[in-house]
């Protein structure tokens, strides 16, 4: 097992270690030290304190997976909510079914909930080879912890080498949960993949340093190698309805539902646009807008279009419009065919959530402004002159 220990003849009672530990979990006891295992974290902080007389030691279990060639097949989480398979979904198989002809393996796919039995042909025309379902009331609202089990179970028993999870609210919840059960990595917010046919590693690429660099991830020792990616980075799978896959109906013993948590009560959010994950046309909001009766005037301009409203990280902070609305590295990835940028300076948190978008119309008062760089149409003004006039110009012209 993983622990730490520390060597009582080597200690000399120093206390540099009580000093550096940032969770208060060593103190000095009879002039030696001891470590409360509750909280530490074995972040090794005092190891490098103790440096010169070592005695201190972080033993950690090798977690290597044995027989790393007998892992074959690439799976997909298939998120749904209330029944409706994500689209999200669909973009994974589509990455899935192209990394799985290059291993020459099949693409199994997992689908957990209650009364979802009949989306399994739909993840196979999609491109899955195998689909897993465990259909059960008890699945009909989203824990983390059964849904969970059930994941690390499959994957135990039919050891697949890569698996691929949405990098949603549920996707990261569930997949962080597995890899903890599974032992093994995961590399999470992912906007590339592709696999090295020869080695059959899963190449993971992701935003790294606040989205400066991008960094290529491999899992050299351990099966499966996990990843989340984010929505709209990749295209959705192709509908193909005479496509042919196994479709297999699973129980489990009510242990695996077991959980320390319930919902007590959902409650929809009431947006009066369009989600922006799904929206073709998206107008965003930053810190200009001053406060959130303002964005009223981008929530015109998207009725106008039938698009979706979103914002910057900056007006998110402030309060003015809910979190479902960030578009960004901490928000959501977007790629809509029309992005409409209204007083955001375009830093790279933000350009990382939206730089793929097909057209980028960029209004700033700041010709100097980072967002013009991405933009594929930029306005140098005053948004509360500038929006307005579009607003009643699309008006026009669409009736």
């Amino acid at each position: 097992m993983s622990g730490i220990s520390v060597d009582k003849i080597k200690c000399i009672g120093c206390g540099l270690c009580v000093k550096a530990c940032p969770f208060g979990a060593i103190t000095l006891v009879d002039k030696k030290a001891v470590i409360d295992l509750d909280k530490c974290t074995l972040c090794g902080s005092c190891v490098e304190t103790c440096n010169k007389v070592h005695a201190i030691e972080i033993v950690r279990e090798s977690t290597q997976t044995p027989d790393i060639e007998k892992y074959k097949g690439v799976w997909v989480y298939a998120e749904q909510r209330k029944g409706v398979v994500q689209s999200v979904t669909y973009e994974l198989l589509g990455k899935a079914r192209e990394l799985a002809d290059k291993l020459n393996v099949e693409v199994g796919c997992v689908l957990l909930g209650s009364n979802v039995k009949d989306k399994a042909q739909e993840l196979v025309a999609r491109g899955a080879d195998i689909v897993y379902v465990v259909d059960d009331p008890k699945l009909e609202h989203f824990l983390d912890e059964p849904y969970a089990r059930i994941v690390s179970n499959l994957v135990r028993k039919h050891r697949p080498e890569i698996l691929l999870s949405p990098a949603t609210s549920i996707g990261r919840s569930v997949i962080s949960r597995v890899a903890v059960q599974l032992r093994v990595g995961l590399t999470a917010d992912c906007t590339a993949l592709d696999v090295d046919p020869n080695e059959r590693f899963l190449m993971q690429t992701r935003p790294a340093f606040g989205g400066n660099i991008m960094a290529t991830i491999l899992s050299k020792n351990h099966r499966p190698q996990l990843s989340t990616v984010r929505h709209k980075v990749m295209k959705e799978a192709v509908a193909d309805s005479s496509r042919q896959g196994r479709i297999e109906v699973l129980e489990f013993d009510r242990s695996f539902f077991a959980s320390r948590t319930k919902v007590l009560q959902v409650i929809n959010e009431v947006t009066s646009t369009v989600n922006i994950a799904e929206a073709n046309i998206i107008v965003s909001g930053g810190r200009a807008l001053g406060n959130s009766e303002n964005f009223k005037i981008l929530e015109d301009l998207a009725k106008v279009l039938n698009g979706a409203v979103g914002a910057s990280r900056a007006a998110i902070d402030e309060g003015w419009i809910p979190y479902s609305h960030q578009v960004g590295q901490t928000g959501k990835t977007v790629c809509p065919n029309i992005y409409i940028a209204c007083g955001i300076s375009g830093q790279i948190q933000h350009l990382v959530g939206m730089q793929s978008s097909d057209v980028i119309i960029a209004i700033n008062r700041d010709p100097s402004a980072p967002i013009f760089n991405v933009a594929s149409y930029g306005i140098v003004g005053d948004l509360f002159e500038v929006v307005p006039l579009l607003t009643k110009r699309f008006e026009e012209v669409l009736k």
